[in-house]
């Protein structure tokens, strides 16, 4: 690595941190005071209406990142190439036989190399505060009550509630469960007047549902105590495999905080809902890393090209081109939503179109 090569290390890395505080302030503050009503009702004085914002937007930032991190990475190597054409700092190390793609070859790198905080971030925090980031403004803590889904164990066992409440102790009410024939011998409904969820690990029956106050109070002749264990009259433990507390109170845009290899899992379930979005962004997670790359080549190759351009209009026309590819990704994301094409189709159209094409501008460079 040479001294050339860190200076333009740390040029590029200073715009990467102004890009991504500016963005993300930005962002922040836009969001706030278009939702300002939200926070100021919930709370009364200062000081908790100051604690509610940051608590809310301390998580809130993953997501805001996640969102923007291949607009920020393009735009601070666009500064970086057009502060060095600027200073000309480019044209003394042409003359000295320095092709311009070795200048920027360690901008590139370094950019691809930030690609990754992309992928940690998707894959490791979202996941992992994903109840956090899907409270509303309003209810940071989960105080709200939840509507519940219905959702299929992998035995046929079909679970539903209508209300459920997350902070007294994970509880459902009322709790509905019918078992298929095929487990039974006939048809059994079961209507909990409450079901609350015990993580596997908290006492002597765990990994199911408790429930309560069930109707009808006893089963006769019923022999399979692995799936639905009797405790006492109308008190019943429900083990279960996949429907936890969580699966049946995930609002319709789950997936969109799930990692990738759980967005694999639920599309190998017959059961899935919402297939089509699931896959859609399953494979443009796939595609996501060639994605940013592709944005920083052909953004630096537009500044490149005309060495003599003004730096704003450089930085403009890589805005446009960003842009640009944003269209066309939402449009062949919703094409994919909607089923019109295949999902795999619907995430590699946009690196099919400005692949070739940012390569070609980048081949076209002065060097």
């Amino acid at each position: 690595m040479t001294l050339l090569d860190r200076m333009l290390i740390r040029s590029f890395l200073k715009a990467y941190v102004v890009c991504l505080v500016s963005f993300l302030s930005l962002y922040i503050v836009v969001d706030l005071f278009s939702n300002l009503e939200d926070f100021a009702d919930k709370n009364s004085g200062l000081l908790p209406i100051l604690k509610h914002i940051t608590y809310y937007y301390g998580f809130k930032v993953t997501q805001i990142f996640d969102r923007l991190c291949e607009a920020i990475l393009l735009i601070a190597a666009a500064f970086t190439v057009a502060l060095i054409q600027r200073n000309n700092e480019l044209v003394p190390l042409l003359s000295a036989g320095v092709s311009t793609r070795r200048v920027v070859r360690p901008i590139l790198l370094t950019a691809f190399a930030l690609l990754t905080l992309t992928v940690a971030n998707q894959e490791s925090i979202i996941p992992h505060i994903a109840s956090k980031l899907m409270n509303d403004r309003d209810d940071p803590n989960g105080e709200k009550p939840i509507l519940v889904q219905g959702a299929y164990e992998p035995n046929g066992i079909h679970i539903e509630g209508e209300i459920a409440m997350r902070l007294e102790g994970m509880l459902v009410k009322p709790f509905y469960v019918v078992i298929p024939e095929n487990i039974a011998g006939c048809l059994i409904n079961l209507s909990a007047r409450q079901g609350r969820f015990v993580s596997p690990g908290e006492g002597p029956r765990t990994g199911g549902w408790l429930l309560t106050d069930t109707n009808p109070p006893e089963l006769k002749d019923w022999n399979r105590p692995d799936i639905l264990e009797f405790i006492d009259e109308g008190k019943y433990f429900l083990h279960i495999q996949e429907v936890d507390f969580d699966t049946i109170t995930r609002n319709r845009t789950w997936y969109t905080f799930a990692s990738t290899p759980r967005l694999h899992v639920e599309l190998q379930k017959p059961d899935s809902s919402r297939l089509a979005p699931m896959a859609v962004l399953f494979h443009m997670r796939l595609t996501r890393p060639v994605v940013g790359m592709i944005l920083v080549l052909a953004g630096l190759s537009v500044i490149l090209r005309d060495q003599n351009r003004n730096i704003f209009l450089s930085a403009g026309l890589c805005l446009v081109l960003c842009a640009m590819f944003f269209v066309v990704q939402f449009t062949c994301k919703s094409l994919g939503d909607n089923e019109y094409i295949s999902p795999a189709l619907s995430a590699w159209i946009p690196v099919l179109l400005f692949g070739p094409f940012s390569f070609t501008l980048f081949d076209a460079v002065h060097t």
